[in-house]
């Protein structure tokens, strides 16, 4: 009896701690969605997203600067820090000695939970000096940003794959390295895959590391080597003292981002749905 009673008030407990997370992005949605859109409408829809001026004191808002510096700084994000990522990840599960690995865990678990402004300090020392405040100096910083999501995810599906199948491809005559690649890798690709996906979150959502390297330039980005200003910067730079549309001008920003966020999760749910099937 008392069991069932347990049993009964521990599911009401999950079931409330899943309604809240439901209601936190539902209002989350409602309160992006009813302030961003109306000021949509002032600015226009298309003149807003494919604006290439930015200029709050005359009431000119185009945020194509934005999306394009968002994009690029991810996209080389992506470049840098994921191939890294994928073979520091194959290392740690498949051929890092155990005493190594000790030591190799709890520094990537680290570098997870050092602070954004953290790294933004360490590009301003040590890589704007050499590139300059640019895409290439955000790229990097998000490189390494999101190599822990990248690594940890990666690993623990590297690792849930059933040893038999390594086993299987030795009994045919595979070295230890083709058999990781061949068959290991793949079969984890969904795992791995999901740490991408986590990474790019991680990327695309990052503000301070990138606001201190990135040079915040409104223009187009022109080169790699150019500043450029970010969706999240540009919201975390000017909010503090925007009034009126210009603020609302901002929140219709986060609902671009919103909305690129869950591009990224559709997209991916997508593809693990044909991999799946496959």
């Amino acid at each position: 009896m008392k069991k069932n009673i347990l049993e009964k008030v521990m599911s009401g407990v999950f079931l409330a701690a899943a309604c809240v997370s439901i209601l936190a992005v539902a209002m989350i949605c409602l309160f992006l969605f009813a302030n961003g859109i109306p000021a949509m409408g002032k600015i226009g829809f298309l003149k807003f997203l494919t604006g290439d001026v930015w200029r709050p004191s005359n009431d000119i808002y185009g945020i194509l600067p934005f999306i394009l510096g968002s994009l690029y700084v991810t996209a080389g994000a992506i470049i840098l820090g994921v191939p890294i990522g994928i073979m520091t990840a194959v290392f740690m599960a498949r051929f890092c000695p155990k005493k190594l690995h000790k030591i190799l865990k709890p520094a990537i678990d680290l570098l997870a939970g050092i602070p954004s402004v953290v790294y933004g300090f360490f590009g301003l020392v040590m890589i704007v000096p050499i590139t300059g405040s640019s895409i290439i100096a955000a790229s990097i910083i998000l490189a390494i940003m999101i190599l822990p999501s990248v690594i940890s995810v990666s690993e623990s599906a590297l690792r849930a794959v059933p040893e038999s199948y390594y086993e299987g491809a030795l009994a045919l005559g595979a070295t230890k390295e083709r058999s990781v690649f061949t068959v290991i890798l793949p079969a984890a690709s969904s795992g791995v895959f999901a740490g991408v996906v986590l990474g790019i979150g991680r990327a695309i959502g990052e503000t301070m590391a990138v606001m201190m390297v990135a040079g915040n330039n409104t223009g187009m980005p022109k080169s790699i080597f150019k500043g450029v200003r970010t969706l999240t910067s540009n919201i975390a730079i000017e909010m503090g003292y925007a009034t009126d549309l210009h603020r609302e001008a901002l929140i219709a920003t986060g609902v671009v981002l919103f909305v690129f966020i869950l591009i990224i999760n559709f997209a991916s749910s997508m593809l693990k749905r044909r991999s799946n099937q496959k």
